[in-house]
């Protein structure tokens, strides 16, 4: 897949005046939204929990994850999504879990995130 970025809003959830906006990698290969811990930090968003995590080099550890409200620019919609605390200044991805909750997936020919439809593992019948 070509690999493209896109904008995203991170807010902090109890207090939305304290964010940041950058460009994220778009990353199906990973599955939370990875942030550098400085800038959660920054914006007061702490850790609330761990998961352990294969890093890209095959090596594992345990890293933190937090909560934040994410806003998509080219969506237009904002969802709390789980964020994972990466190293001081290291990369910004976009996560597929991220992806999932907002019902998109990456499109390498126009390199943007396009709609898909939510799957249910439940019959439904409208009623």
């Amino acid at each position: 897949m070509g690999m493209f970025k896109v904008k995203a809003r991170v807010a902090n959830l109890s207090d939305p005046k304290k964010f940041f906006e950058e460009d994220f990698w778009v990353d199906t290969g990973s599955m939370y939204t990875f942030v550098p811990e400085n800038r959660l930090q920054e914006i007061g968003i702490g850790p609330e929990l761990s998961r352990e995590a294969v890093l890209a080099d095959g090596r594992r550890n345990r890293l933190l994850l937090g909560q934040a409200a994410i806003t998509l620019h080219e969506l237009g919609e904002t969802l709390f999504c789980q964020v994972m605390f990466g190293a001081k200044d290291s990369l910004y991805l976009l996560g597929a879990t991220t992806m999932e909750a907002f019902s998109v997936e990456p499109d390498p020919v126009t390199k943007k995130l396009k709609p898909v439809a939510a799957i249910i593992g439940a019959h439904f019948d409208g009623r």
